[in-house]
């Protein structure tokens, strides 16, 4: 490593549902340019870009960039699932710290449609056939879609070996939407209770209502990364940089433990949060506040234990003690996470970024956790991959 890799600009559109929103390549452009602004850069500077989005043709990131400007650099294509905006902060932090550039992009964006996900390409193999025949081969739910298959599935395991009451994901739904009502951002900001949650709309019963599952939704976001020699060159905000970072894939026991807390990457998210933690000689008990992939409660609720938030069974105490809001331990998801934001595929890992640092900046307005110096990212996508970031204010 030559150089530590500062947050110079970020920039975040406002999620809408689809059919609300601009083509792709204008939200892209759009986030883009918002985090050019907050960084005080001409895009003329930017030296490489790493543009991810799921549901788009190739090219697409250069469609999104040159109406930005057309200057020449390397702009690579990402596609990681889910986690496809942190894969291309890892791969601009990569570039910062290796000397390669000075001044990075990442921008992600997303133009989906309505409903639950789906594959594109069905004239071949999926990418999730394993995870299909370990959800068909653990989970009894003929007729639930497969992602509330497999994250229902991970909370209905957890429910079994811990004792877990439905009304905690209840909880953590309502702490979102308590969250949300404070971010102009977000776009469900009326708050439910856990009782109104438990009595919305049944999709899998005595698993998940409706409210437990985050909407798909259209959006972009953006990050300038940059060194700290360029900071210093152009006097650039350094006020927050990336402490460590890990990316982690499937290992044998995502299929082999025959748990489907491993098929949605409880390990992943396990590994990499250790990875972390050990780079930067700290353990979660540093945090000071976490923006989690929260795609359903059940998710976010796992992923308190495979973070170390708090020990594996004690999910539930985390909640109820309120350990997860302001006033508690380590707050996690002020922005209202994926519950209340929605999902834009591509933009999330990078929307997640936008939030921990403005929290670090101690600019998060309404949202603001008091004193923030330390923050950790996770963002999860099957098939698979999971990247953990933790940011810390200098």
């Amino acid at each position: 490593m030559t150089s530590r890799a500062y947050v110079a600009g970020v920039g975040m559109i406002p999620f809408v549902k689809p059919g609300a929103n601009a083509p792709y390549h204008v939200m892209g452009a759009e986030a883009a340019k918002l985090a050019l602004t907050d960084a005080g850069l001409d895009y003329g500077k930017v030296q490489q870009a790493y543009v991810g989005y799921v549901y788009g043709d190739s090219t697409c990131g250069q469609r999104a960039l040159y109406p930005v400007g057309m200057t020449g650099i390397p702009i690579v294509n990402v596609n990681n699932n889910c986690s496809t905006g942190s894969t291309a902060l890892f791969l601009a932090r990569q570039a910062i710290e290796s000397g390669a550039a000075d001044c990075v992009m990442a921008l992600g964006f997303e133009q989906m449609k309505p409903g639950a996900l789906g594959a594109v390409f069905t004239d071949r193999p999926s990418a999730f056939d394993d995870f299909d025949a370990a959800a068909d081969k653990l989970v009894d739910a003929p007729g639930v879609p497969l992602a509330l298959r497999y994250f229902g599935g991970a909370g209905l395991s957890h429910m079994k070996k811990y004792g877990t009451p439905l009304s905690a994901f209840a909880k953590v739904r309502a702490k979102a939407s308590r969250h949300a009502r404070n971010n102009p951002l977000a776009l469900f900001r009326k708050e439910v209770t856990a009782d109104d949650v438990m009595n919305d709309q049944v999709i899998w019963p005595g698993v998940m209502t409706r409210l437990m599952a985050c909407p798909p939704t259209c959006g972009g976001a953006a990050a300038i990364l940059v060194s700290e020699k360029f900071a210093e060159q152009h006097g650039l905000n350094r006020q927050v940089r990336i402490a460590a970072q890990a990316m982690t894939t499937d290992t044998p026991s995502t299929f082999g433990a025959n748990d489907m807390m491993q098929v949605v990457g409880y390990d992943m998210a396990r590994d990499a949060a250790k990875k972390v933690y050990e780079t930067a000689g700290i353990g979660p008990e540093d945090l000071d506040v976490v923006e989690l992939h929260d795609c359903f409660a059940h998710n976010e609720l796992i992923t308190y234990e495979g973070l170390g938030l708090c020990g594996e069974g004690e999910a539930a105490r985390f909640i109820d003690d309120g350990d997860n809001s302001y006033g508690g331990r380590i707050v996690t998801n002020p922005s209202g996470g994926l519950l209340s934001k929605g999902h834009p595929l591509g933009a999330t890992g990078l929307a997640q970024c936008y939030e921990l640092t403005r929290q670090l900046r101690g600019t998060a307005a309404a949202t603001q956790v008091e004193g923030a110096r330390i923050g950790l990212q996770h963002n999860l996508g099957l098939g698979g991959a999971c990247v953990v970031t933790l940011y810390e204010r200098v």
